[in-house]
C-alpha cells in the first residue's frame, strides 16, 4: 500500500494516473461510483467509516488523496491548485475508473470541489453531497481581499496566504498539529466564532492543546494523519488557499450560477465554518442557490469534522440520499 497506509477492513489502495498526477486512492465495494473528497488538513482516512458503509450497501466508494496531499502529492506552484485543476482531477479520476457518472461528496475544502464539479460538469455528476461547507456561488469580488476586509489580516485564510509561514508552523510537529487542530474544532470543544490568528502569533495559537481527545478521535488516528503529512508536508494543501483569487478570476463565466444537480448538505451546529458563513441562516441561503436540494440537516452538537464525529448518522443520511436518486 502507498505510504504504508493504515489497514481498514475491506479498504484497498492503489495509485492511478490522473492527468499529471499519480493519485493515491482508497476504495471499497463494487457498484455505482461514489467519490469522497477530503478537506484540510486531512486525507482519504477521514472517510474511513463511509468507505465501508457505502461498500456494504452496494456502492463503489473511492476516497483519493487530493492534489498536494499524502500519497498523491502535487506541483509546487500555487497556480496549479485552482478550482479548475481540482475539479479537473475529479473528472480525470472518473475517467481513470471508467465511470461516466458519479455521486461526488466532499467535506471542508472537498465540499467546494464537489459543488463546483457539479456546477461545471453536471453531465458527469448524478448527485452532490456537501459536508460542513455549503455551496457559495462565485461573487463579484475576489475572496481573499473580501475576507481581509471583513475579518482582518489575522483571519486564518489571510494568514495562510504568506508563503512558507504556515507551512513551517504546521510541519514543525505534525502530531501536535493534528492533536490540536482536530480537537479544537470538534463539537465538544469549539464555541464557534471567527478563527483569527493573534498578531505575531500562528494558526496553532487558536487551537488550544486539549486536556483529552474527543470521543470520536484516537491517538492512532492522530498518528496516521501525522504520518501521512510527515513526508508530503503542508505546502500543497495550503496552496489551495493561495489559489483562491486566481480561481475567482478563472470562473467569471459562472458568476452567481446555481448548482442544478440533486444535492444534499450536512453540517454540525457547532461547526466554526458554519458559524462565520451564516450560522442558522445557512440552510435558507443554500436553498436559493441549489434548487435541487433534497436533504439538508444540521447535526446537533457536531463540530467541523462531520463524517468522523457523526460517522453512523452521516453514512445513513448519505445512503438515504443515494437510494432516492435511484
Amino acid at each position: 500500500m502507498p505510504l504504508d497506509e493504515p489497514e481498514v477492513e475491506g479498504v484497498t489502495h492503489r495509485v492511478i494516473t490522473v492527468g499529471d498526477l499519480a493519485m493515491h486512492i482508497a476504495e471499497a465495494g463494487t457498484g455505482p461510483l461514489v467519490l469522497l473528497l477530503h478537506g484540510f488538513p486531512e486525507s482519504w482516512y477521514s472517510w474511513r467509516h463511509q468507505l465501508t458503509a457505502l461498500a456494504a450497501a452496494g456502492y463503489h466508494a473511492v476516497a483519493p488523496d487530493q492534489r498536494g496531499y499524502g500519497g498523491t502529492g502535487g506541483p509546487e506552484s500555487a497556480g496549479q491548485y485552482t478550482i479548475l485543476h481540482l475539479t479537473g482531477d475529479v473528472i480525470g479520476l472518473m475517467d481513470a475508473l471508467d465511470a461516466d457518472r458519479a455521486v461526488v461528496a466532499g467535506h471542508d475544502w472537498g465540499a467546494p470541489v464537489a459543488w463546483n464539479t457539479a456546477l461545471l460538469r453536471p453531465d458527469r455528476v448524478s448527485g452532490v453531497v456537501g459536508l460542513s461547507v455549503p455551496y457559495t456561488p462565485r461573487g463579484s469580488t475576489p475572496p481573499v481581499p473580501a475576507l481581509r476586509a471583513l475579518f482582518g489580516d489575522g483571519f486564518y485564510i489571510c494568514y495562510f496566504q504568506q508563503p512558507g509561514v504556515a507551512d513551517a508552523e504546521l510541519s514543525r510537529d505534525p502530531h501536535a498539529t493534528f492533536r490540536r487542530v482536530l480537537s479544537s474544532a470538534s463539537g465538544d470543544a469549539t464555541s464557534g466564532g471567527v478563527p483569527v490568528v493573534p498578531a505575531g502569533g500562528g494558526f496553532l495559537d487558536i487551537c488550544p492543546e486539549p486536556s483529552q481527545l474527543p470521543g470520536w478521535l484516537t491517538e492512532r488516528d492522530i498518528d496516521i494523519f501525522a504520518a501521512q503529512f510527515a513526508g508530503s508536508g503542508f505546502t500543497g494543501p495550503l496552496n489551495w488557499y493561495r489559489a483562491m483569487d486566481l480561481s475567482w478570476e478563472l470562473t467569471a463565466a459562472w458568476k452567481h450560477a446555481a448548482v442544478t444537480v440533486p444535492a444534499a448538505y450536512l453540517a454540525g451546529d457547532r461547526d466554526v465554518a458554519v458559524s462565520f458563513l451564516g450560522g442558522s441562516t445557512v440552510l435558507d441561503q443554500l436553498e436559493t442557490v441549489v434548487p435541487e436540494l433534497r436533504l439538508a440537516r444540521m447535526l446537533p452538537g457536531c463540530g467541523h469534522w462531520t463524517q468522523q464525529e457523526r460517522a453512523v448518522e452521516v453514512s445513513a443520511a448519505m445512503l438515504s440520499f443515494l437510494a432516492a436518486l435511484g
